[in-house]
């Protein structure tokens, strides 16, 4: 069988990215190949090829996770959630080369589609998902806790919201104002980040803020959170690095336990969704082919909501 697929020639910004032909041997035990309908899209797509590393390690390819349907089984091979058929609607998570028309992927990482998601929406659901069950499960947050959510109206925030309201939390989420809605219609509180936050927070929320999880990382997010909670260590970052040093507990590829707790949570993010208790929100699609164009979105700045590529 054969696939095309985007790689990384070099490092650098969108313009490295090349479309090649590989050829997908039928697969082994323990296997499957997906036809992919959708390629999601993340931050972590570009960072991979962004900035230069060994050259020996080019051509890179790119991509976290797909949503397709299944179109080969190994020999006696099931997937993460069961028998595994050609023709079932899948979701995977985590490969190494998703933005590709078919990809060979170990079953354990392959999960039935939620019914209720498009594909666009299924390739976009794990990575963030798991992300933000995880941030909640360090903080940990318990029903009944007011949780401050810096970056509410973000792909992982928008999940985060999500998961805190079905834990039983109150949510207060920094967002832009155009952004306000979006964190509304999942019930949270919408507060504008900037100048007087702490205030605005301790307004919207008399009872107090007893968790902070950060998603963007900013000098502001932790100040003011710190001022806001009782115990410091119910603050956990994604993205807050440049804090690492003042004891802002980071989450992520440089903390041993994130991995192995993020794929341990996939069968559960996928239960979420295909129960409609969590959905994947999009800005935009693009042809499979607009890949770089598509990228060039990613990087900038874009509508609240997730990108796809869409594979004809």
């Amino acid at each position: 069988m054969m696939a095309e697929q985007w790689v990384a020639t070099d490092f650098g910004g969108p313009s490295v990215l090349a479309l090649r032909e590989v050829a997908l041997p039928a697969p082994a035990q323990g296997e499957v190949i997906v036809a992919v309908r959708a390629c999601g899209m993340n931050p972590a797509d570009y960072k991979h090829f962004g900035s230069a590393q060994d050259r020996a390690l080019l051509p890179l390819t790119v991509g976290y996770e797909v949503a397709g349907v299944i179109a080969a089984v190994g020999p006696d091979t099931a997937i993460a959630t069961g028998p595994a058929h050609v023709g079932d609607a899948v979701i995977g998570f985590q490969v190494t080369a998703g933005y590709s028309t078919a990809i060979t992927m170990s079953a354990a990482d392959v999960f039935a589609k939620p019914e209720g998601l498009s594909f666009a929406q299924a390739a976009n659901l794990l990575l963030v998902g798991t992300t933000a069950a995880e941030l909640i499960a360090a903080a940990p947050v318990s029903p009944g806790d007011t949780v401050l959510v810096h970056g509410a109206a973000g792909a992982v925030g928008v999940s985060l919201v999500q998961q805190l309201g079905l834990a039983g939390a109150r949510v207060i989420g920094t967002a832009a104002e155009n952004d306000f809605e979006l964190v509304r219609q999942f019930g949270g509180v919408p507060v504008t980040y900037g100048p007087g936050l702490e205030e605005r927070v301790r307004e919207a929320a008399p009872e107090g803020i007893s968790v902070a999880l950060d998603t963007v990382g900013t000098d502001e997010a932790v100040d003011v959170s710190w001022a806001l909670l009782e115990d410091p260590r119910r603050l956990v970052s994604i993205a807050a690095f440049g804090r690492s040093e003042d004891g802002v507990r980071l989450l992520g590829a440089h903390n041993p336990d994130s991995a192995p707790f993020r794929a341990a949570a996939r069968g559960r993010i996928v239960d979420l969704a295909s129960a409609g208790d969590l959905t994947v929100p999009l800005a935009a699609t693009f042809a499979f082919g607009q890949a770089p164009a598509a990228v060039e979105v990613l990087i900038g700045p874009h509508p609240s909501g997730k990108l796809a590529l869409i594979v004809n």
